[in-house]
């Protein structure tokens, strides 16, 4: 027979309570060594690890095992790693899209909703102003343009960057906008963009100055970032590039197009007027040397028949001065009176002793 020892030991109760028991202990222990090495892990090389201990910060661990104290007495926050480059695209600096503006305020409920809701078309119209000029920056020479810039960088103080925490992209949006404002504001327009292409063959350094923007913006950004460590804020990044994309506002786009496209067509015409201007100036000088060139010819033929002509002359009033010939007009006369006779249809000889009277007939037309 069995004792009641060995009857209550053997009881399936009993059995099923150490059962339970041990099942517990089991769950206990595992979730104990769960709960140690909960901080416990591999760490990538992509990454850093950030400790933080009851609540303030202890140490950063590289890439490797990382052995830490469990929740709550040790937090572990992965950071990325030196190496790795962080992009941030700067919305503060983009034109804000799709915002049109209420032409009136939606209906209320009753009247007290009404008197108290009437400050509401203010605050409407003051949101419109403020945004009229948001998105656009202000130049050296009163021009306005407006950039998309993106920020790279880098997480240098893996301590001050988890200390800051929320605050740091925020911070980074405003020290961009700040350098933005800053860098525009001592430019022109024409070394922020390609405002007027025709300025780029005259002066070569607008290119090299165009250039320099992102070098001086990355240069300006750097210099706040390290104003904020020198105060005791510093966010633990380093910016290395930027990506500035510059644009016009639409409005302006259309002007300079404008002007662009009259400065053109003034150019064409003052070229096609230059071009009318020489061949009216070769056509005109062509003229007057074949005319020049007629006159002289004309004036050398009619010298020349002038000097022929009068070389006759010439020789009979010599010859008269000298008295050379005493029957000079005798044989002048009888010279040109055959030439005058032949050039008669008939002639009459008249005897001048003769009293006979001569009636000459009219000359026939």
């Amino acid at each position: 027979m069995s004792t009641p020892d060995n009857a209550e030991s053997t009881s399936p109760w009993l059995q099923a309570g150490r059962l339970a028991f041990i099942a517990a202990y089991a769950i206990v222990v595992i979730a104990a060594l769960r709960w140690v090495t909960g901080n416990t892990q591999q760490v990538n090389p992509s990454t850093r690890a950030v400790v933080v201990r009851m609540g303030a910060l202890n140490r950063v661990q590289n890439a490797g095992l990382l052995i830490a104290w469990p929740k709550p007495f040790e937090q572990v926050i992965l950071v990325p790693a030196v190496e790795s480059v962080q992009e941030r695209e700067v919305q503060a600096l983009l034109r804000p899209g799709g915002q049109a503006p209420q032409s009136a305020p939606p209906e209320r409920a009753s009247s007290d909703e009404e008197s108290s809701d009437q400050s509401t078309p203010v605050e409407d119209s003051s949101n419109r102003d403020a945004q009229a000029g948001a998105g656009y920056l202000l130049t050296g020479d009163a021009g306005v343009v407006s950039l998309d810039v993106r920020v790279f960088y880098t997480i240098t103080d893996a301590l001050s960057y988890v200390l800051q925490g929320p605050h740091i992209l925020p911070a980074l949006d405003r020290l961009v906008t700040r350098s933005a404002v800053a860098v525009c504001a001592s430019r022109d327009l024409d070394t922020i963009l390609v405002a007027r292409p025709e300025l780029i063959g005259i002066d070569s350094q607008v290119a090299e100055r165009r250039e320099r923007l992102r070098a001086d913006l990355v240069r300006t950004i750097n210099l706040g970032l390290e104003a904020l460590k020198a105060g005791g804020v510093g966010l633990g990044v380093t910016v290395f590039r930027v990506d500035v994309q510059s644009a016009l506002p639409e409005d302006a786009v259309y002007a300079f197009d404008a002007v662009l496209t009259a400065s053109q067509t003034a150019d064409q015409r003052i070229a096609d007027a230059r071009t009318n201007a020489a061949y009216s100036m070769q056509t005109a000088a062509q003229a007057a040397d074949h005319t020049l060139a007629i006159a002289q010819a004309q004036a050398s033929e009619r010298l020349s028949k002038a000097q022929s002509d009068t070389s006759s002359l010439l020789q009979l009033t010599q010859s008269i001065r000298d008295r050379t010939e005493p029957q000079l007009m005798t044989r002048i006369y009888r010279e040109r009176i055959s030439q005058i006779l032949s050039k008669a249809g008939s002639v009459t000889l008249i005897d001048p002793k003769d009293d006979a009277r001569l009636i000459i007939d009219g000359a026939k037309q």
